[in-house]
């Protein structure tokens, strides 16, 4: 079956598959922090703002089960844990790297267009909610 005629609502999908992994905003900053170079997990944690040590672990779990990232363990006093693209994480960079340039890129016009549609589905004649000041007010526009 061609890529055209493919059902993305598909449980064996290849498309759903493996956007399941990288469609993540995690995996995707993950692999990009990892661009330069293998780190340790403290290290990782602070690069990617905002995430938990929790999802930290099973993001990299998740992607380490699907060959895109290497988990090499030093056995020092504490252990060492340090995480690596493989070659096929490594291959991800590009579209990933694509990706970003596009967002950058289209960012102003993305915004644009929410300020223009939240314009549009807002109610032409605000009445005043309770307490007397117009909505606009209220909102201290």
């Amino acid at each position: 079956m061609s890529a055209r005629h493919t059902k993305i609502t598909d449980d064996d999908c290849p498309v759903r598959e493996v956007l399941n992994r990288v469609g993540d905003k995690w995996s995707i900053l993950v692999v990009a922090v990892l661009r330069d170079g293998s780190m340790r997990f403290s290290d990782l944690r602070r690069s990617v703002d905002g995430i938990s040590q929790r999802m930290l672990t099973l993001t990299l779990r998740g992607l380490e089960r699907d060959g895109l990232v290497t988990r090499t363990v030093t056995p020092t006093t504490p252990p060492r844990v340090d995480y690596a693209l493989t070659r096929l994480g490594r291959s991800l960079l590009d579209p990933i790297m694509a990706l970003a340039e596009w967002a950058e890129k289209n960012r102003p016009a993305i915004l644009s267009a929410r300020w223009r549609f939240d314009e549009a589905d807002r109610p032409r004649a605000n009445p005043s909610p309770p307490g007397g000041k117009s909505a606009r007010g209220a909102r201290g526009a």
